[in-house]
C-alpha cells in the first residue's frame, strides 16, 4: 500500500467531471470508462496518452506516493490528517492555466502562489515521518543523475526530489505527448478545459489517495475540508 497527498477537487465539482471525461477515470469510484475520438486523435491514442494520469488520478501533488514507515500505521497517519487539515485555511489560486511541463500537458497557477507554497512546504514536513526509505529501485527511478544538486538532496531526504524550492504546482492532463502532436493536444486541452482556463482554482480541502498495490489505479481514501468546515468525505 501507498499513500499520498493530493490537493483534488470535490467529487462533484464541474472540473472533477471534466476531468473524468478526459481522463476516463473517476478516482473516487474507482470506475473507468472507454474514451472516444477527439480533435485529431482517434480513441486508441488519446487512451496511450492519458494512461499515467488516469491510474495517479486528477491530482495536484503535495506529498508523494510513499509507504508507511516501519513504526507507523494508518490509523495514525489518518489522526495526523484530520489534525493537520482543521489547522489549514482554504485560498484561492487566482488563475490556473493550461501549462506544458516537457513533453507533458498540465493545468497549472498562472504565477506563485504563496499558499499553495506553504501547503505544499508543511504537508511533506507533516506527513515525512510517516514515509518509509526509498528502495534502491525507487531511487533508481528517479534518475538521480539527471537531477539537480538540490534535487537529489531532495530525494534523499524527502522521498521526492520536487519540495520545497523545487515545487512545481501541476495537475496532470497527459503524458508524454510526441513533439510531432503537441499542437494539436494543445488545441483540444484548451477547448476541454476551457472553463477552467483563466479562472481561480479553490483550495477547500486535501486529499488522501491511496495505490493497494504497485501498479494499481490510485483511488482517493478520503477528503478532509482545511478549517475542519465539513465532516470528512470518504471514497
Amino acid at each position: 500500500m501507498r499513500y499520498a497527498f493530493y490537493i483534488s477537487p470535490d467529487e462533484d465539482d464541474p472540473l472533477s467531471a471534466a476531468a473524468e471525461r478526459w481522463l476516463g477515470g473517476n478516482p473516487f469510484t474507482g470506475e473507468t470508462h472507454a474514451l472516444q475520438a477527439a480533435g485529431d486523435f482517434d480513441a486508441a491514442e488519446l487512451t496511450a496518452l492519458t494512461a499515467d494520469p488516469r491510474r495517479y488520478g486528477f491530482h495536484g501533488t503535495l506529498k508523494a506516493p510513499f509507504e508507511l514507515a516501519p513504526g507507523t500505521s494508518e490509523s495514525q497517519l489518518l489522526d495526523v490528517f484530520d489534525a493537520f487539515a482543521g489547522e489549514c485555511v482554504p485560498f484561492e489560486i487566482p488563475k490556473m492555466v493550461l501549462g506544458q511541463l516537457g513533453p507533458f500537458f498540465a493545468l497549472v497557477p498562472a504565477g506563485n502562489c504563496p499558499e499553495l507554497q506553504g501547503l505544499a512546504n508543511e504537508t511533506v514536513r507533516r506527513f515525512s515521518p510517516f514515509r518509509a526509505s526509498l528502495s534502491e529501485a525507487d531511487m533508481a527511478r528517479r534518475k538521480p543523475e539527471q537531477l539537480s544538486d538540490v534535487m537529489r538532496r531532495n530525494l534523499l531526504e524527502w522521498g521526492y526530489p520536487y519540495v520545497f524550492e523545487s515545487f512545481r504546482f501541476h495537475m496532470t492532463l497527459t503524458g508524454p505527448v510526441p513533439a510531432e502532436r503537441q499542437a494539436s493536444m494543445k488545441r483540444l486541452l484548451e477547448q476541454s478545459f476551457a472553463p477552467f482556463i483563466g479562472k481561480p482554482l479553490t483550495v477547500a480541502s486535501l486529499a488522501l489517495f491511496i495505490e493497494p498495490e504497485r501498479g494499481a489505479p490510485f483511488t482517493v481514501h478520503s477528503l478532509l475540508p482545511l478549517g475542519g468546515t465539513s465532516k470528512r468525505k470518504m471514497a
